[in-house]
């Protein structure tokens, strides 16, 4: 008797089976109406003849798993092979037309839900206890199959990540290696950077130990926003890292925090917070990738003048004495040596007074600014200044021959 009712549960089960396999085209009109109740499916990510193909299959295959366990057996793994097949395919379909993971999830859910409510809907009132002894066999074949299709997907995305970033160094390799670079480079470099080729972009580049550390902070990004994207080179023992500028903020760009207050007179916050506080040659609001190797080459210059004492991104305009003095120098001449010299003829403690007076006019500018901040009487300031021309010849009322002095102590 207890064998005989077996049987007859694997039959009504084997009934209710098929007369799923009977509805089929009505499981997939409910399916494409329900799915289309997801964002991401409603804006035509999937077209909708792709919708209806997809869950036609699906179904067709999850039915096929819902056969008693004998017969599935007797047919061997083909069923649940092409399951497999099927679902891998769809993961990487899905991942390529840019569903989220949480919308392809609310979409596989739905393949339960709605199988489940169909095999309730035709079976009768005794069939309860048959529903409720298969109700974990339904949910394992979906869930196999959302598996499976959610490994799928995740690989797929991973593979697709790897060839993006690929495809982008490719492209900021080709936009670094050449001085003068064509229409049809920019063109593409922007298309895979996915920015604009004529917007304002800003660089740095470093060596060393701060070289790993924009490295990164260009990996992690976590404090980026969702529009913005920092982008990496290395090339011959320095990191580049440039990125573009929001397009309200073109003009004037100053060192600050991105998304926080810099010093009141720092102006908009163009560059990225965690960089403020790396020593590295930075070149600010170039206009377009056309200028990019220029403005690299220029950023790599200022990180070659970077001193112990800096603590942050070295700019032209705060670098330029340091530039001057160094290109005076590859030149053969050496300010700082005459300046010396002139110097030498200076009585005890009297180089040590001159030298403090003229840096702070250097900075001030202004006779009663520096007795102020050196505690003197004007006239003082005005005897060491006159003293220091005596010395050297240099007349800081003159601003060509202050600034020989400013690129003399650069």
């Amino acid at each position: 008797m207890h064998n005989a009712e077996k049987a007859g549960d694997a039959a009504r089960w084997g009934e209710l089976v098929e007369g799923l396999h009977g509805r089929l085209e009505e499981l997939v009109e409910l399916f494409v109406t329900r799915v289309q109740e997801i964002p991401e499916y409603a804006d035509n990510r999937v077209s909708l003849p792709e919708l209806r193909s997809t869950a036609r299959e699906t179904f067709r295959r999850l039915i096929d798993g819902l056969r008693d366990e004998r017969f599935r057996h007797s047919n061997s793994h083909g069923s649940q092979d092409s399951l497999a097949r099927f679902s891998s395919e769809l993961g990487a379909k899905r991942a390529r037309a840019g569903i989220s993971p949480e919308a392809l999830i609310s979409a596989v859910r739905l393949d339960f839900s709605i199988l489940w409510a169909d095999l309730l809907k035709i079976s009768d009132a005794e069939d309860a206890v048959l529903l409720t002894s298969h109700v974990d066999q339904v949910w394992r074949v979906v869930d196999e199959f959302a598996t499976q299709t959610h490994s799928s997907y995740s690989s797929e995305r991973v593979r697709m990540a790897q060839e993006e970033s690929n495809i982008r160094r490719e492209f900021i390799a080709r936009l670094f290696s050449k001085s003068e670079l064509s229409a049809d480079t920019i063109s593409q470099a922007a298309g895979a950077l996915a920015t604009d080729p004529e917007a304002r972009f800003s660089i740095v580049a470093a060596s060393g130990e701060a070289a790993s550390k924009l490295r990164t902070i260009a990996t992690q990004g976590g404090w980026l926003q969702p529009s913005q994207r920092l982008y990496v080179h290395e090339f011959g023992g320095s990191t580049y890292v440039f990125w573009a500028l929001p397009r309200a903020h073109g003009g004037g760009p100053r060192v600050a925090g991105l998304g926080g207050a810099g010093r009141q007179d720092e102006g908009p916050a163009y560059i990225p917070a965690p960089i403020i506080g790396i020593p590295c040659g930075y070149v600010e609001g170039f206009s377009g990738l056309r200028a990019l190797p220029s403005a690299a080459r220029t950023a790599e210059r200022l990180a070659l003048l970077l001193q112990p004492a800096d603590r942050g991104p070295l700019t032209a305009a705060a670098a330029w004495a340091r530039l001057a003095k160094q290109q005076l120098q590859d030149a053969g001449l050496d300010l700082w040596a005459d300046l010396e010299s002139a110097l030498s003829e200076c009585r005890d403690g009297e180089r040590e007074r001159l030298t403090e007076t003229v840096r702070h006019f250097l900075h001030t500018g202004n006779i009663t600014t520096t007795a102020q901040e050196l505690f003197c009487h004007r006239n003082t300031i005005l005897n060491r200044l006159n003293r220091f021309q005596e010395l050297t010849g240099i007349d800081l009322a003159v601003p060509a021959q202050a600034a020989r002095l400013v690129v003399a102590w650069a």
